[in-house]
């Protein structure tokens, strides 16, 4: 019939025209989002990061001319420059690329030079740091850096956001985590709800196969096999779509909210080992799509779509009718 039909449309994976444009609106919604909701001690220091990139920016062309009297007259820059590269370097990554002591990296954080080198050591130590920056700037999200160009208003506005982003990552609370979690859902149960869809309790759900049509539950185990055994893989939202074939699976939805760019590609083979279980124990028509808010760029896309994953957007919640919803 027309919905199930429906129900197999691609959603978002082959619109790769829309991908880029999709990832910086939702940088912006889960930005936006996040200023509201983060703590006010946390909100702080990402401004003043902010601030400090955009000071290193207007010093250096926006990364275009890196130097060495740069980092002289502005040693704690290195943070920024840390946090530019791909992927962002830890201090003794960087330590070990470029063959210089770690205390010298110490002391540029703390804003100052060893007082125990001579210029002449010190000027070597810095040219090798910049010669290792700029060979693996982020030019992902600093596009403009390929042609020494300078960059339009919107690429500059990301990239400032993205690095600021990654100096306070460290300051991420387990609190932002739940509360992404909960506003995800939240925005699902009341889109479910407006369509005439009952939220059902997991707890009282014995088969996801058997759910009643137009239901849909948070936080199921759903069991698939893996080897030789049986193991329970928790899905957050799972949905029994009206009109559909009886024998039609639950629709399975993996809520994803991120702040990086990093941790999301770190983390895109999770979803891949999912639906590799989930086909291997209920057929190739399970549907099985993400939710994504955030840092999820082009790679990260194409690495699902690859998968045959597909996903819907929060900032665009309606395209889950694609999805037969």
């Amino acid at each position: 019939d027309i919905m199930a039909q429906q129900s197999k449309l691609s959603i978002n994976k082959k619109n790769v025209d829309q991908w880029k444009t999709d990832v910086q609106k939702s940088v912006l919604y889960y930005n936006e989002w996040f200023l509201k909701y983060a703590p006010s001690t946390y909100i702080k220091s990402r401004q003043e990061a902010i601030a400090k990139v955009e000071t290193i920016f207007q010093e250096t062309d926006c990364l275009n001319t890196l130097s060495v009297n740069m980092l002289k007259e502005v040693p704690d820059a290195i943070t920024i420059l840390r946090m530019a590269t791909t992927p962002p370097l830890a201090r003794d990554r960087l330590v070990g690329l470029a063959h210089i002591p770690r205390d010298f990296i110490k002391k540029l954080e703390e804003g100052t030079l060893p007082s125990n080198l001579s210029e002449s050591q010190a000027n070597l130590i810095l040219g090798k740091i910049i010669a290792i920056v700029n060979k693996i700037l982020d030019k992902d999200i600093m596009p403009w850096l390929e042609k020494k160009a300078t960059p339009d208003e919107i690429d500059r506005l990301l990239a400032k956001q993205i690095i600021g982003d990654r100096v306070c990552g460290s300051l991420a609370d387990p609190l932002i985590r739940n509360e992404q979690e909960r506003r995800q859902l939240s925005g699902i149960k009341k889109f479910l709800i407006k369509r005439g869809y009952r939220f059902v309790e997991s707890k009282d759900i014995k088969d996801f196969k058997s759910m009643e049509e137009h239901t849909f539950t948070f936080h199921l185990n759903v069991p698939v096999k893996n080897a030789s055994q049986q193991i329970k893989m928790p899905i957050d939202v799972v949905v029994k779509r009206k009109n559909l074939s009886k024998k039609k699976l639950p629709l399975l939805i993996e809520c994803k909210s991120a702040g990086d760019f990093t941790n999301t590609n770190k983390r895109r083979k999770e979803e891949a080992t999912k639906i590799e279980q989930l086909k291997n124990t209920y057929g190739n028509e399970v549907e099985f799509i993400l939710y994504l808010c955030g840092y999820f760029d082009t790679g990260y896309l194409g690495y699902e779509a690859a998968e045959g994953i597909d996903w819907v957007w929060e900032h665009r919640i309606e395209d889950l009718l694609k999805a037969g919803v």
